[in-house]
């Protein structure tokens, strides 16, 4: 009997399945830097609306992240190791966005 209350009491403490996807889901829009939390939509639409930005972002920052990999290539491909006057900086200020 002491395990029911146990268990009663466990499962009361905790969060449910939706209050941990509201929760999740707030956690993820606080982390897109264009979506306005304070929009007034269903708890469904909200969710959706921010996974679907949420995948949009991360494409754009793989973009982002493919076309900064080809251009430190091509720059790494044209600098010589040997050579003592090699620059940092100029390899930064190429690589600015």
């Amino acid at each position: 009997m002491s395990s029911r209350r146990s268990a009663s009491r466990a499962s009361s403490s905790t969060m449910s399945e939706d209050e941990i996807i509201t929760d999740l889901v707030l956690k993820l829009q606080a982390l897109l830097p264009h979506l306005n939390p304070r929009q007034q939509t269903s708890r469904q639409a909200q969710a959706s609306k921010v996974l679907k930005e949420t995948c949009s972002y991360i494409r754009k920052l793989e973009k982002e992240v493919d076309d900064l990999s080809g251009r430190l290539s091509q720059l790494l491909g044209t600098i010589d190791p040997n050579n003592q006057d090699f620059d940092l900086d100029s390899i930064r200020s190429l690589l600015q966005i």
